[in-house]
């Protein structure tokens, strides 16, 4: 088959997992599984202050799936960042986790609003999520129409 080109090749299946591929490491060829390769999540640190609001569509956000969270200069009264959600309905976020993690930098007077956008809902509401707790953990993901809550810890 090394003489084929791309297009005259059998239509691909789905991976289930245990295929073998071939993986090069310092010169030499190795042999592995999809279910043997580890899976690290990067954390993106994002620090957060008072009037902020990041729209989490942007593209620099495209691969991220854990955002740290890291409160800056709080001060006196109840401070507040937006963190918009991307397009749910966007085929890059279908089927999409994120994760979200603040610093001991929160408090109830600081807090991150996490908000479904264009009348998208995150667990069947429109309103916002707050993260306003330190250690605050939460974890959404896309069905291609809305967001849910999948996990969450405070």
């Amino acid at each position: 088959m090394a003489n084929l080109k791309i297009s005259e090749l059998q239509i691909a299946t789905k991976l289930q997992g245990d295929e073998l591929f071939a993986a090069v490491q310092d010169g030499v060829t190795k042999q592995t599984t999809i279910n043997d390769v580890n899976n690290f999540i990067i954390p993106l640190n994002l620090s957060v202050t008072n009037g902020d609001v990041i729209n989490l569509s942007d593209i620099e956000y495209n691969t991220t799936s854990l955002i740290k969270l890291t409160w800056v200069n709080p001060s006196g009264g109840v401070q507040v960042a937006v963190l918009n959600l991307p397009d749910a309905t966007l085929p890059i976020n279908t089927n999409r986790v994120l994760r979200f993690i603040s610093n001991g930098g929160f408090t109830t007077n600081t807090h991150v609003e996490l908000t479904p956008i264009n009348g998208q809902t995150l667990d069947g509401s429109i309103n916002d999520y707050l993260i306003n707790k330190p250690y605050e953990g939460i974890q959404v993901w896309s069905n291609g129409v809305e967001w849910f809550i999948i996990q969450k810890k405070a």
